[in-house]
């Protein structure tokens, strides 16, 4: 048993006793940390592929409408060069209908975009 300047002893049992919680105590920390460091991983990874699904939804957005606004001024010109009333209902009827057919597949491909974002976050919040 240790003694200390005043003649009171320590008991062994209570020095193991302790040891054992301080130790315990260490790898409870140690453990916590762990888990914590694989947590604000998971996010990171999770932060990136969702930042970079995000790129690629703005990318074809910003494209998408640069169609958009060519369509829109290629058929001004073609409506100012009509010769007549029906001709330019022709060219209106043509051109809602190519803007419709491509806003269609363009919905389709922006959807399919962010369904992959969605998976990529997913998978990179499991690893």
């Amino acid at each position: 048993m240790a003694t200390d300047k005043n003649g009171f002893e320590i008991p062994e049992q209570m020095r193991d006793f302790a040891e054992k919680s301080v130790d315990q105590a260490r790898k409870a920390f140690d453990d916590f940390m762990t888990v914590t460091q694989k947590a604000v991983a998971n996010v990171e990874g999770s932060t990136s592929a969702v930042q970079s699904g995000t790129a690629d939804i703005n990318r074809k957005a910003f494209g998408y409408a640069e169609e958009h606004v060519d369509a829109a001024f290629r058929f001004a010109q073609q409506m100012v060069r009509a010769k007549d009333m029906e001709e330019m209902m022709k060219l209106q009827q043509e051109y809602l209908r190519r803007q419709m057919e491509q806003l269609g597949e363009q919905a389709r491909d922006i959807g399919d975009a962010a369904t992959r974002t969605a998976q990529d976050a997913a998978r990179a919040a499991k690893d």
